[in-house]
């Protein structure tokens, strides 16, 4: 059995117009929402062995706040350069290319992709993933590589404002 959580980035920051898209860090909701659901993934059970991120500014802050909030080393967490602003095939690519050992992994990453990776893993039809937002899932496999083709189990989808 595998466990995935698809992470949208925390909110980011359009103040200075003069930064690169690739370059924005979070705003201060951002740097408050990640931690939160850092608390709430590990109140659902989760025990990432393994966390991987865009090399976007706000991806690496997300993951680095997600991180230690679940105490997860921060030096552990993989930049994957292949994930920033990429389409649901190459999240999926990247995930299968992890080692099998890893039970369960978060990713963090962009929309449109992750998005639409959520949708066609989860069964779900989620309009769009809010920033900071998680979905969830299980795969009845042992290889990261199967992860497409095995059955699935939706477990949850959530985000900073989700109603208790």
């Amino acid at each position: 059995m595998k466990r995935l959580t698809l992470l949208r980035h925390a909110k980011s920051s359009w103040g200075q117009s003069d930064i690169a898209d690739h370059d924005r860090p979070l705003n201060r909701r951002g740097e408050r929402d990640a931690p939160l659901m850092g608390r709430r993934l590990i109140a659902r059970g989760a025990r990432p062995s393994l966390i991987m991120t865009s090399p976007a500014t706000r991806a690496r802050q997300t993951a680095r706040l997600l991180a230690r909030e679940i105490g997860y080393p921060i030096e552990f967490i993989q930049t994957e350069t292949s994930l920033y602003l990429a389409d649901p095939q190459t999240i999926l690519e990247v995930i299968a290319g992890q080692d099998d050992t890893f039970g369960d992994i978060v990713v963090c990453a962009h929309n449109p992709g992750i998005t639409d990776l959520a949708n066609h893993l989860s069964g779900q039809r989620i309009e769009n993933m809010p920033t900071c937002a998680m979905v969830t899932i299980e795969a009845e496999t042992d290889a990261w590589q199967e992860i497409g083709g095995a059955p699935r189990t939706f477990i949850d989808f959530d985000y900073p404002k989700r109603p208790d």
